[in-house]
């Protein structure tokens, strides 16, 4: 291994874990608090505004360092989305994320994180997440 490969993935493992704690603290790993956020007509929890707020905050000063910097700390290049069309796989998976989240009260990432509270609900949950993003890449390669 090389000094660059260890650096990437010191990076990349302290921001995981600085990921999966701010996800912890704002309680995004509680199905029920996504859930009460998502019931506008019932007994809707608006709090997880504040969440995504700060999140919009932290992705713009992310983009205003990026832009700042000709390259990257651990890495040739950056690698940013350039997509600006609504296409099918899009929507589809937009749609399908929507529909988990509502259900589940859970995303890919604070699903991740709740591993860690040994819940059987969420193993099945993360198991069939991973089937589902097996199959999805079967699928785009047919």
């Amino acid at each position: 291994m090389n000094s660059s490969t260890i650096k990437s993935g010191v990076v990349g493992l302290t921001t995981g874990l600085l990921f999966g704690i701010g996800l912890t603290i704002a309680q995004m790993t509680n199905p029920k608090k996504v859930l009460d956020f998502l019931d506008i007509t019932g007994s809707w929890d608006a709090s997880l505004v504040l969440v995504m707020g700060g999140a919009l905050m932290v992705s713009a000063l992310g983009y205003f360092v990026k832009n700042k910097m000709s390259q990257p700390v651990c890495a040739d290049a950056f690698t940013v989305p350039n997509n600006q069309f609504l296409d099918k796989p899009l929507i589809i998976g937009s749609a399908t994320f929507g529909i988990g989240w509502g259900l589940a009260g859970l995303c890919p990432g604070p699903a991740i994180a709740s591993l860690s509270y040994a819940s059987v609900d969420l193993v099945v949950f993360v198991v069939a997440m991973l089937a589902g993003m097996l199959v999805a890449k079967v699928l785009k390669k047919a």
